[in-house]
């Protein structure tokens, strides 16, 4: 068996296995060696009940002490409930949908059990934890395999414990130099480490290891895309004869400093031969919508298109409206492109794009689908980055024509601190917006806990008789077997009898985008009191007479999200309250919660964010478009740090021309011509 022989060659895989591997991206031995646990855990550390505090997820040892109960929870799903114990204290179980679990829960029996455990009524409470029958000195780290399909831990840790001795064959990217530097480990032990690690630190090690080589390559490749940019050719427009003057003389409201200086710097940018590539990062509010319909207005005056791409139906919708409203005075035509249209209105659409009658035009990725040709693209603006990724961003700035590249904006709420920025948004220049426009009210925000809701709807109630609109965010759709989480059909529901004067919409993303806009507008034209919705409204909705945000579970989201749904209310002359209802009583949830409370900074929020929630979490899956890293971190901000800094050196004395540095050159390049020289800004 060798490095690229298919992993069907592995034992216990076979044929039909292979194609469940296969569609995880697993195809050959070296992709299975290089398919690293999404985490570890740490099973041999145990811990006695009493000492465990509410919500913590944890290892312990107990003993069955009575036969386990068999029935049907009310959404019909089969269960088994057993009740167990140490010296401590007592731990009633719950396993859903395993019926051959209960033959294995005999009294007397002792368990290793690891998972969440909660404060019960009785006890304490778990549902489905990993179970294993206790044997002193039993193994400890346990890897975590990301699974789809018919994959499962076992087989997947049985087969990369096959293939290990094979990572001998795979050499080094790093040379010895930046290993002996940066004390990293051989590739190959780093490897082994990963898949077997027998204590945290060699986890630690291992993937700080291979972390640091996909950043210096990343970095590096990032930076060929930069350097190259002066190479490429764009439309140099001009401000003669344009209007832009009387455009913001017209504007409803003054530009603050700070979206001076960004206007100073886009249009500066728009004029030279060379394509503009900047970001625009500014807090919730902070007006960044002007500045892409500023250039867009430019663009349009010079005679040529603009595209804006939105990562939500809701919110292309929304800036439709906007840059309609904004331009259509000057003969501007915007252009509205979404999934949900009818086949002949992407037809119209279509062609209206194709031969330059739109001269803005908005949408999903709908825009940068095949079939969509734009007549003389000279600007591409990308809003809500976050969600978005080189490689989206980059098939909107190749829908340029005549040969010349588009100018690129970027626009993104989110604020990262200045150097994770660097990482993510490399081959970008940056504009901050770090002013609030007048008019805008600091929001009064509020951490309660789950038993003042009655005093929380009294609340609700004085401000629907005062006019005003809610919002209430829940952190899952449907209700869950699997965790006490508020779902938003279940709140609908509970809020409908609660308060049953209110007139209650339910929005969230598993319904129809027809149903979704319906319900949309609705509440934009008051004829709903409160909108119960998931994080579906988190990005870019605006109804200005919404004043109250209640977030159901606020412990269970990001500091991060939850100051963009904070950002959601206070966006009319209306004080805004936004309620954090929280179900735990952990000194973690409080610390998360109380900064909330405290300041409306979201650049301090952030900071706080990536340094209580750790670089695991700070982003989640709102990177889906971007370049994927297998270990690293783009929120890792000591390793981002030492990795650019050693990309300096690299590049800064011409090391890669060097012999010992030849597999890191060939690795650059690899990237380069594999996710960003093809599907970028060439």
């Amino acid at each position: 068996m060798q490095l690229d022989s298919s992993v069907r060659y592995i034992s216990g895989i076979g044929e039909t296995r292979a194609k469940a591997f296969e569609k995880a991206g697993v195809f050959t031995v070296r992709d299975l060696l290089e398919y690293f646990p999404r985490r570890y855990e740490n099973r041999g550390e145990t811990r006695k009940l009493f000492d465990l505090p509410d919500g913590e997820t944890a290892s312990v040892v107990v003993r069955i002490d009575s036969a386990p109960k068999e029935g049907r929870g009310k959404s019909g799903k089969y269960y088994v409930r057993v009740s167990s114990s140490d010296d401590t204290g007592t731990l009633y179980m719950t396993f859903f949908n395993q019926k051959w679990i209960a033959k294995t829960l005999s009294p007397g029996r002792v368990f290793r059990v690891y998972g969440k455990i909660s404060m019960g009524q009785y006890g304490r409470d778990t549902v489905n934890p990993a179970l294993e029958p206790y044997i002193p000195g039993m193994k400890g780290i346990y890897p975590v395999y990301p699974l789809s399909g018919a994959l499962t831990q076992s087989l997947v840790a049985k087969a990369a414990s096959q293939a290990l001795p094979l990572a001998d064959e795979i050499p080094d990217v790093l040379p010895q130099e930046l290993q002996r530097q940066f004390a990293l480990l051989h590739k190959p032990q780093a490897i082994k480490l990963m898949h077997s690690p027998q204590s945290e630190s060699d986890v630690a090690a291992a993937s700080r290891t291979l972390a640091f080589e996909e950043l210096t390559v990343f970095q590096l490749a990032l930076r060929r895309m930069r350097s190259g940019r002066d190479d490429r050719v764009s439309h140099a427009l001009t401000q003669k004869d344009t209007g832009v003057r009387a455009f913001f003389q017209n504007l409803p409201f003054p530009l603050t400093g700070a979206q001076q200086r960004a206007v100073k710097e886009i249009f500066a940018d728009l004029q030279r031969p060379v394509p503009m590539m900047r970001l625009v990062q500014g807090d919730v509010g902070s007006g960044k919508t002007v500045l892409s319909v500023a250039a867009a207005y430019l663009c349009a005056k010079n005679g040529f298109q603009t595209a804006v791409m939105a990562p939500t139906e809701i919110l292309a919708r929304q800036h439709y409206a906007t840059f309609e409203k904004m331009l259509s005075p000057y003969g501007i035509n915007v252009l509205l492109i979404t999934g949900g249209m009818t086949a002949a209105q992407k037809r119209n659409a279509r062609a209206a794009t194709a031969d330059g009658t739109a001269d803005v035009v908005i949408g999903t990725n709908a825009v940068i689908q095949s079939g969509v040709d734009f007549n003389n693209l000279a600007l591409a603006v990308t809003d809500e980055q976050h969600r978005f990724g080189v490689l989206q961003r980059s098939a909107l700035v190749n829908k340029g024509a005549g040969g010349k590249t588009p100018h690129t904006l970027v626009m993104s709420a989110t604020p990262i601190p200045r150097t994770l920025s660097l990482i993510l948004y490399g081959d970008l220049d940056i504009s901050i917006l770090d002013e609030r426009p007048p008019g805008r009210q600091k929001v009064v925000t509020r951490a309660v806990s789950s038993a003042e809701r009655a005093a929380v709807n009294s609340f609700l109630t004085s401000e629907k008789q005062k006019g005003h609109q809610i919002f209430v965010v829940c952190p899952l759709v449907e209700e869950s077997e699997l965790t006490e989480a508020e779902s938003a059909t279940e709140r609908f529901e509970q809020i409908q009898k609660e308060l049953p004067d209110f007139r209650c919409g339910l929005l969230h993303g598993k319904m129809k985008q027809k149903d979704k806009d319906e319900v949309m507008e609705r509440f934009r034209a008051h004829e709903l009191d409160l909108l119960v919705s998931t994080t579906v409204i988190e990005v870019g909705v605006d109804v200005p007479n919404a004043t109250v945000m209640v977030v159901e579970n606020a412990e269970r989201f990001g500091l991060s999200t939850l100051h963009q749904l904070r950002g959601r209310i206070g966006r009319g002359t209306q004080k805004s309250y936004c309620i954090l209802i929280s179900g735990s009583n952990s000194e973690r949830a409080r610390e998360r919660l109380d900064t909330m409370c405290r300041t409306d900074d979201g650049f301090e929020i952030a900071r706080t964010d990536l340094k209580l929630r750790g670089p695991g979490d700070f982003f989640g899956e709102r990177q889906s478009g971007e370049l994927r890293f297998k270990v690293a971190s783009s929120a890792d901000m000591p390793l981002v740090e030492q990795t650019r800094a050693a990309v300096d050196v690299i590049l800064e004395n011409g090391l890669l021309e060097r012999e010992d540095y030849a597999a890191l050159r060939d690795a650059t390049e690899k990237l380069w011509q594999d996710n960003l020289r093809g599907n970028t800004l060439n």
